[in-house]
This record gives C-alpha cells, sequence and structure tokens, in this order.
C-alpha cells in the first residue's frame, strides 16, 4: 500500500529524564558529534523532569551508532533514549473529542510530541505529531478507530512535508455528478449510461470498452450542449477551497479525468490548476460523432499521468497525493505518496491510505498538515 513511508527519512530523536544538570548538554554535544542539524529542537523542563526532542533527516546507517551513542551518553543521567520515525496523524469530522483523541493515540502505541487542533469551514480536525515503530500496525489499527467512532484519519510521514503534487479524479470528486450521464440526460439516455458508469465504477467492466460503450449514446448530439453541460457543473463542497489553499502554499494541482476535456477546460482554468487531462470527445460537423479521440484515461492511464507530472514539477512520487472515489481511481490512489478514497466505492476504500467520508474535499488540507485558513 501507498502512503505512509515506512522508512521515513523524518527521525524523532528523544530524551527524558530528570532535570539533571548536563544533560542538555551531553545530548546537543552527542547530535553535534553526528551532524545532526539543529533546525528542530525542543526542550521541555519540569522541577524534576527534562524532555528534549530533536526533529531530523535520515542518518541511514548512522541511526543505530547515534542511539548507542546517545544511551551511553545519557545514561548517567538517568534518561531514556530513542530514535524514531516521526509521523501526524490527522483526525477530522464534524467534531473532534477527546475520546476521539485518546482513541487513536490507544491504536498508535507511539510517543505523542505534540497535538495542534486546525479549524475548517465546516470541519474540526486535531492533528498529532507521533513517534511509532510499525506505521503499518498503527494505520491498521487507526482505521478500526475511523470506523468505530464516525471519523476519517489519516497516517503519514512526516518526511512528506513538503512541496506537494495533490491530483484529483474529476466525476463524484472535484465535481458533483458525472459528466457523462449529465450528456445522456439530453439524449433521454439516462438509465442506460448510469447503469453501465455504475457497473464501471465497482470494477465489473474494462474501463476503455464501457466509455465507448457509454459515449456511443450521444451520437448525434449537437456540440453545443458541451458548453450546457459545463454551465451546469457545481464543485463538491470545499473544492475551490482546496485547491486554492494548495496553490497559494505552493503546491501543485492536478486533474486526471475519465470524463472530457471539452467539458473541463473551463473548469481548469478557472480553478488555475497545474494540469488537467481526459478523454476527448470527437466532433465532427458540430455534432457529437459517439466516439472518442486519442488515448484514453483509463485506470492505468492516471497512474502514468501522475507519475508524468510529478516528474515535470520535479515533486518525488512519495510527496504526491491522490484523490478518487471508484474504482478507476486504484492504481493512482496506490502509487501516490499519499492515497485518499473520497466518499468511495469499497474496492478503493480497500486499498487507500485514508478515506474521506465527509464529501467536503477541503478534508484533504488537515491530511496533508494544511490548515484551512
Amino acid at each position: 500500500m501507498a502512503g505512509v513511508n515506512t522508512q521515513a527519512d523524518t527521525m524523532t530523536i528523544t530524551s527524558f529524564g530528570p532535570n539533571e544538570a548536563g544533560a542538555a548538554a551531553a545530548f546537543f554535544t552527542t547530535l553535534a558529534d553526528f551532524s545532526v542539524s539543529r533546525a528542530d529542537l525542543h526542550l521541555a523542563t519540569s522541577s524534576n523532569h527534562l524532555s528534549l526532542t530533536a526533529q531530523c533527516g535520515s542518518l541511514g546507517r548512522e541511526t543505530t551508532a547515534l542511539e548507542g551513542h546517545l544511551r551511553d551518553a545519557m545514561a548517567p543521567f538517568g534518561h531514556e533514549v530513542s530514535v524514531a520515525p516521526s509521523y501526524a496523524v490527522a483526525l477530522i469530522g464534524a467534531k473532534i473529542t477527546a475520546a476521539d483523541i485518546t482513541a487513536a493515540q490507544g491504536a498508535v502505541k507511539g510517543k505523542t510530541l505534540r497535538m495542534r487542533r486546525i479549524e475548517l469551514e465546516s470541519l474540526c480536525a486535531v492533528e498529532l505529531t507521533v513517534i511509532l515503530e510499525d506505521a503499518a500496525a498503527a494505520r491498521r489499527d487507526l482505521r478500526q478507530v475511523a470506523n468505530e467512532r464516525d471519523i476519517d484519519i489519516c497516517l503519514e510521514s512526516l518526511a512528506n512535508r513538503r512541496q506537494r503534487l495533490v491530483c484529483f479524479d474529476c466525476d463524484s470528486t472535484l465535481i458533483e455528478g458525472e459528466v457523462i450521464e449529465m450528456l445522456a440526460a439530453h439524449a433521454g439516455k439516462e438509465e442506460e449510461v448510469a447503469a453501465v458508469t455504475e457497473r464501471a465504477m465497482r470494477g465489473e467492466l474494462d474501463f476503455a470498452e464501457s466509455l465507448r460503450e457509454r459515449v456511443a449514446v450521444l451520437e448525434g448530439l449537437d456540440a453545443s450542449i458541451i458548453d450546457e453541460v459545463a454551465r451546469d457543473i457545481e464543485l463538491s463542497p470545499g473544492a475551490k477551497k482546496a485547491i486554492s489553499t494548495l496553490r497559494r502554499l505552493g503546491h501543485r494541482t492536478a486533474v486526471v479525468s475519465g470524463g472530457f476535456i471539452q467539458v473541463l477546460e473551463g473548469l481548469a482554468k478557472d480553478l488555475q490548476l497545474d494540469y488537467v487531462r481526459a478523454n476527448t470527445l470527437e466532433i465532427r460537423d458540430g455534432k457529437l460523432t459517439g466516439k472518442v479521440t486519442g488515448q484514453i484515461v483509463d485506470r492505468q492511464a492516471k497512474e502514468d499521468l501522475l507519475r508524468e507530472f510529478a516528474a515535470d514539477s520535479g515533486i518525488a512520487m512519495e510527496s504526491t497525493v491522490a484523490v478518487g472515489d471508484g474504482a478507476n481511481d486504484i492504481a493512482m490512489v496506490t502509487a501516490a505518496g499519499l492515497g485518499i478514497a473520497f466518499d468511495a466505492k469499497p474496492a478503493l476504500r480497500e486499498v487507500a491510505d485514508a478515506c474521506i467520508t465527509s464529501r467536503r474535499l477541503d478534508a484533504v488540507l488537515p491530511m496533508v498538515g494544511i490548515a484551512g485558513d
């Protein structure tokens, strides 16, 4: 499964014990001996105890050596030392209670370093910064907590908290509804097309074949219907907020769609998306021919396009995010550094790193560590 990088290159080094003179100096001196950056250090004291924390990049083979030297250096002060990967756990819902946080902490079975609350327009989110050894087990247990407490939970490595490429599916993710069904409504073929669409999204049909079957229903429609449908498109709640916030903070945004580029071009321009790719309806003499031209954007094409956009942006795949709702998004979602299922079909929920059940697309923001404002 994609998402949490179980060999994260962001490590948290902690030392906890009695507040003895010289303990902090011994800790920092040992870090300096291993050329550990002091860019992110935390020190907390009470009358009796001292807590020292440092976050740094991967030490590779030096990790074991550093941990051993730190244990030796801090043992005279009665300190316990750990060096472990750092992760963020985002809890998202209409409200997040103390019981929700306690349940998540229990599932993680690690040490919670920090907690912050993120307020969104119609959602509440709490982010925990934790250290843990077994990300796969933590994700499994957090999924159970999310189901039991009716909230959304996302676990990801802090190593991925850098410039992101966030790639959205379009139909029933970025926008409400399915464009092909909107077009079919004008041909009086809604039920026929809807039945094929549902079977395709469940993975029961090859997408390319089902697309051709649905598009064939549109044969003879006046091409002006494309503009009419484009004007009627409604964004999913929170979509505009999510994309504008991502862009404002310097992240790249993309849409890959099994729908049609002629319908999406205006929307992509309005949202200032960095990349957009979809199928192309064939038009002759101002009429739809009932065919598509060029490469079909199917399950594999979506993954390939995600990789293409990431390479073009200079962004590692570990820092990509993919958001979708159907079986056609499985390859893209599992290939991404963080794969998110948005009000999704069971097949996608099973393989995604996190799920959004609120149908608000701005829930993506706290999942990648961003406040809504």
